[in-house]
């Protein structure tokens, strides 16, 4: 049961990291055919709204004024796309619930490591360099997870 939670925490650790590439990741894998769900659109507009999305997050990110991850609003929308993907990504048996709760977890985990391995601030070549390490781990924490995605036979 383990292998199939891989991906619901990954998608989960995704979303603590950088939310919107957890949302860009999964309208990837649904457009592609990989995971099947009622609620992804899975339109080539969506997958670009989305990736945009990611990548104005990512630039928004390095702002002065972005808010810290970890304020409520901004850590419960992570858990929410945490569990929703979580769910998404549930593998062969394990229940959509099971994925959900360790997408949530993965959240948890992505939010608060990331943070901590990123510092307070930007202001510093120091300080940019871990945030745009931390773009590139969330970046090919997305690819990989699309790519893992066993395509249309997952239930």
């Amino acid at each position: 049961m383990m292998n199939g939670l891989w991906g619901a925490f990954g998608i989960g650790v995704l979303s603590g990291l950088r939310s919107m590439s957890g949302v860009a990741a999964l309208s990837w894998a649904a457009s592609l055919g990989r995971i099947r769900t009622g609620w992804l659109p899975l339109g080539p507009e969506a997958r670009g709204l989305a990736t945009m999305a990611a990548l104005a997050e990512m630039a928004g990110d390095k702002m002065w004024f972005a808010p810290d991850r970890r304020i409520a609003p901004s850590f419960l929308v992570r858990l929410v796309l945490g569990a929703a993907g979580g769910a998404a990504l549930a593998g062969h048996g394990v229940s959509r619930m099971e994925g959900a709760v360790t997408g949530v977890g993965g959240a948890v985990a992505g939010t608060l490591l990331g943070r901590a391995a990123r510092g307070a601030t930007t202001r510093s070549g120091r300080d940019w360099a871990r945030a745009l390490t931390e773009d590139a781990l969330a970046a090919g924490l997305a690819v990989a997870l699309v790519r893992s995605t066993m395509g249309p036979g997952r239930p």
